[in-house]
């Protein structure tokens, strides 16, 4: 099916990598669970597996699912196509991605990055061990401009942040960055809300886990990017493969369509909830873009705030309090899902991160997360004032948090 030229995005991500379908007889996107695939020549056989490995997006014969996968490359092409990207390559995992990213930066013999904080919490810990060979130097978004070296290798930032939601210049980095390619992590706000590229990012990556697939049932990730760098993160998927299962693959192909309906929705019911929470007596400070000073960005940058909030309440107790107490939202790490989930970034995404590094991001004892989901604001917002109720009823004696 021809899709007119460049459509909304919205009607994008509902035909997007599926043009050929009509032409195939097909209504549901194929799903290819294939390991290996059958040649009839040799030397075609040979040429396909010799481009696979240098990086070409396609060949003749995938030859091996490592390789290459059909329904994989799909998905891949829809995920560009709403990015503004020429090409987007996908993992196992975010942190797969990252870890390819990564290496494919060294291909040029530099090892140095620069990162801003606060970030997710693994993404720190990668980059603070020395795992992979890198040397980081951790820096506010304004002072990326400081940190850039003759080795460094990429710059890497994330908007919104993990955990505090607050947004960064995505042209200032760039601008800072003075020519090293800028990676960013955009998982919090999908190409629904951010393209990235369009600001000048080298590349842009998202834990394909949250709301690309939003049901919570599919691991993976994906970066975004000019073909120059699809081929080198290319081969890194194929020497350490960490391609995405292809019935990956499928679940975030078909969780595309609905994206912009999803987080239309969950954005609404976040920000009422967040202008709830900021009227309420338990709960210091609200985080959530628009809020507190923090829209400097949106309507140029980002179109709309997220459907992220994170708030702080009195330490510990009061958190743990919190979280035992919500009957409807599921005590969970991750986000992005059709159901709404709340953590302790302090005690399980964070937890890696070392205490300075949980400091100079803002990450306190007291600050919980929640991923919007699409029930209903007063169904949420019952739920979350009975948990805050509850929870500084008990935590003063300590009988059921000491538990």
């Amino acid at each position: 099916m021809q899709i007119p030229s460049r459509p909304d995005l919205e009607t994008r991500a509902v035909h997007a990598g599926r043009e050929d379908l009509r032409t195939l007889g097909v209504h549901a996107l194929p799903l290819d669970l294939s390991s290996t695939y059958p040649f009839t020549d040799l030397d075609r056989a040979t040429a396909s597996l010799d481009a696979l490995v240098s990086g070409d997006a396609t060949a003749e014969n995938p030859v091996y699912a490592r390789l290459l996968n059909p329904t994989v490359a799909r998905f891949e092409n829809a995920l560009a196509d709403l990015e503004g990207a020429e090409a987007a390559v996908a993992y196992s995992s975010g942190m797969a991605a990252l870890t390819a990213v990564l290496l494919a930066a060294k291909m040029e013999g530099k090892n140095h990055v620069v990162a801003t904080r606060p970030i997710y919490g693994t993404t720190d810990h990668l980059l603070s061990c020395d795992l992979l060979g890198v040397e980081t130097t951790w820096v506010s978004p304004e002072a990326v401009g400081d940190a850039i070296r003759p080795d460094t290798a990429l710059v890497m930032t994330e908007t919104p942040t993990n955990p505090t939601l607050a947004l960064v210049d995505i042209e200032s980095v760039v601008r800072q960055a003075a020519g090293v390619p800028v990676l960013v992590d955009s998982t919090f706000a999908t190409p629904v809300l951010q393209r990235p590229l369009a600001h000048g990012a080298a590349m842009v990556m998202h834990s394909a886990t949250k709301y690309l697939g939003g049901h919570g049932d599919v691991v993976a990730g994906v970066v975004a990017c000019g073909e120059a760098w699809a081929r080198k993160l290319r081969q890194v998927r194929v020497a350490t493969g960490a391609l995405l299962h292809p019935l990956g693959g499928y679940l975030l192909h078909r969780g595309l369509q609905t994206l912009p309906v999803r987080i239309e929705r969950a954005q609404t019911t976040a920000s009422d909830l967040a202008r709830r929470l900021s009227a309420h007596p338990d709960v210091q400070r609200v985080y959530f873009p628009g809020l507190d000073g923090n829209a400097h960005l949106l309507g140029t940058q980002m179109d709309g705030p997220g459907t992220m909030v994170a708030f702080e309440v009195a330490g510990h107790e009061m958190a743990s309090g919190v979280l035992r107490s919500v009957q409807l939202m599921t005590p969970a790490v991750s986000l992005g899902s059709v159901d709404t989930l709340i953590q302790h970034p302090a005690g399980l995404t964070h937890r890696v991160v070392g205490e300075a590094g949980r400091a100079q991001g803002g990450v306190s004892e007291g600050l919980l997360r929640v991923s919007v989901g699409l029930e209903s604001a007063d169904a949420l917002w019952a739920d979350l004032e009975g948990a805050l109720a509850s929870a500084a009823r008990l935590a003063p004696s300590g009988a059921v948090l000491a538990e």
